[in-house]
């Protein structure tokens, strides 16, 4: 059985913390306001596994409520949905995370992104997208307050349920 999930996820730029999306510390000056590391791209992906198992979504298994979760990095956190897929009963077959940016450019780091995203989940490169773009200066994306990403995946059980 093969099922789609879908996630998409908003964050705040400020001056101050560090630009993470999928995992890589992306030179700017400014990072977006999170109470884990606010890896937008990350948790739009998380969000689009657990929905495809019908499994909630970060903010039911990884509250920010939970001082466990503050400054927590978005990859490990990816690992331990990864670990909720597989007992479900599920492994992922390909993942496309989109990113809405004005700034920075991010093309020079869309191989490392997928690299560090299939890393995570276990997975061959080659299975996982990764796509920047901007909003050509419109809404909070264009006007630098902040960056959305949205993600698709496809995952395949790997047992009878």
């Amino acid at each position: 059985m093969m099922r789609i999930g879908h996630g998409m996820d908003v964050h705040q730029l400020v001056e101050g913390r560090p630009l993470v999306l999928c995992g890589l510390t992306i030179p700017h000056e400014k990072g977006l306001l999170g109470h884990s590391d606010a890896d937008v791209a990350t948790h739009a992906l998380m969000d689009a596994l657990l929905g495809a198992a019908a499994l909630g979504d970060i903010g039911k298994l990884f509250p920010d409520t939970d001082e466990e979760y503050r400054g927590a990095r978005s990859l490990e956190l990816l690992g331990r949905v990864m670990q909720q897929l597989d007992e479900a009963g599920y492994r992922p077959v390909n993942v496309d995370v989109t990113i809405v940016a004005q700034r920075p450019k991010l093309r020079p780091h869309i191989d490392e992104m997928r690299r560090m995203l299939a890393q995570a989940m276990g997975m061959l490169v080659t299975c996982v997208s990764v796509k920047a773009t901007t909003t050509e200066h419109l809404g909070f994306e264009g006007a630098e307050k902040g960056i959305s990403a949205q993600a698709v995946c496809l995952v395949e059980s790997i047992q009878s349920k």
